[in-house]
């Protein structure tokens, strides 16, 4: 079975229980499916042995609070179901390998550790030695206009869980150290007998650590895990919305064992801005004109988000509402190349004429009087 097609896999539809279906639920669907689907018990059927397979693996992840809670967290950032491959950042596209372990299934654990008991084999070195990647982080940031645009390195504060500083994430009192479970013998899981074939559950002793502690620590009671508080600088890319989740790889919690660090959720909300919008990678502003601006043409400065002004040519005739694109003044893309900035054009009329502008605007409106901008409108209002 290749990493694919396990990341794909419904495990909730697979044992046939909904998604907030309790253990006892899990359990009981799992022992009719397998009791069902057993190699043993349908020696003619060549698909029961993979049946079976699919079940237990569904049944190994659900069973686990903790397979289940990082099964579900991944199906809700990815729409429904794990998929592989991806990479990027943000809601679009994440490195499937980085967030389940390097070939392996969620926690960090590898397939054949985590279905090793089922099948009949201890794994590979037992628990002494699974490693277990870190847990990820979620924290937020408010971002003024310009530093969404454009990125901005910031500072976090993270509280997660890390190996116990006293004992070094053993569980155990100094002086002493943890022992194998007698009941699994170090595998994590026990089997159930259920007549002619066997069923791996976790070790219901060590809750499938592999480890029994005899003294625990007495800063962590024994969990070999403790609160870390520390603080990182890291690069939020430009470009990124309101609302946007974006993903910070092995900025995480620590991992044990050696595994990998998790990585740092960054929920980023940002500052409307008083003269500046955005659409997409580009940055949108609207310009007053005067009506002689947009009837002759002028030369208008625009401000940008650098700061720094634009001079940009309004066209003769120009009407309102016109836009015009200024390339290379918009928000950084995910290429690292800037968009654009759109300007609109908003005509504005004085709503106060001295006699001067009054008298100039009688003869213009003489001079243009053969110009009717309503010129067959109501024919059109009539379907004509």
């Amino acid at each position: 079975m290749s990493t694919k097609d396990y990341l794909e896999k419904d495990y909730y539809k697979v044992l046939g229980v909904s998604k907030t279906a309790s253990k006892d639920e899990i359990k009981q669907s799992y022992r009719k499916l397998a009791r069902e689907h057993h190699p043993d018990a349908n020696t003619d059927d060549p698909g029961a042995a993979e049946r079976f397979k699919e079940i237990s693996e569904a049944y190994n992840v659900l069973s686990d609070d903790k397979r289940r809670k990082e099964y579900d967290e991944a199906r809700s950032l990815f729409g429904g179901g794990y998929r592989p491959g991806g990479g990027g950042t943000g809601a679009g596209g994440f490195d499937m390998s980085d967030l389940f372990g390097q070939g392996g299934a969620p926690g960090g654990e590898r397939l054949s550790d985590l279905f090793g008991g089922l099948f009949g084999s201890r794994g590979r070195g037992g628990a002494t030695t699974r490693s277990r990647r870190g847990a990820d982080v979620e924290t937020e940031a408010t971002l003024t206009f310009r530093e969404a645009a454009e990125g901005v390195t910031r500072s976090f504060q993270l509280a997660s869980e890390a190996p116990c500083p006293t004992c070094r994430g053993t569980g155990a009192k100094a002086g002493t150290s943890p022992r194998m479970c007698p009941r699994c013998t170090g595998t994590g899981h026990e089997s159930t007998n259920l007549g002619g074939f066997s069923l791996s559950e976790p070790c219901s002793e060590c809750r499938g650590r592999g480890l029994v502690v005899d003294d625990p620590c007495p800063t962590c009671s024994g969990s070999g895990r403790g609160k870390s508080t520390r603080t990182i600088q890291t690069r939020i890319p430009g470009g990124v919305n309101d609302g946007q989740k974006i993903r910070i790889k092995g900025k995480g919690a620590p991992g044990e064992n050696g595994g990998p660090n998790g990585d740092l959720y960054v929920v980023v909300h940002v500052k409307e801005h008083a003269v500046f919008g955005r659409s997409g990678d580009n940055v949108t502003i609207t310009i007053p004109v005067t009506v002689p601006e947009a009837a002759l043409g002028a030369d208008v400065r625009v401000p940008t988000i650098s700061g720094f002004p634009v001079t940009v040519k309004v066209p003769p005739g120009t009407q309102n509402g016109r836009k015009l694109r200024v390339r290379g003044k918009g928000a950084t893309r995910g290429d690292g190349t800037p968009g654009d900035m759109i300007v609109t054009f908003e005509v504005k009329v004085p709503q106060t004429l001295s006699s001067d502008a009054r008298e100039a605007l009688e003869k213009f409106r003489s001079a243009t009087s053969d110009y009717d901008p309503r010129d067959g409108l109501e024919a059109r209002a009539k379907g004509a």
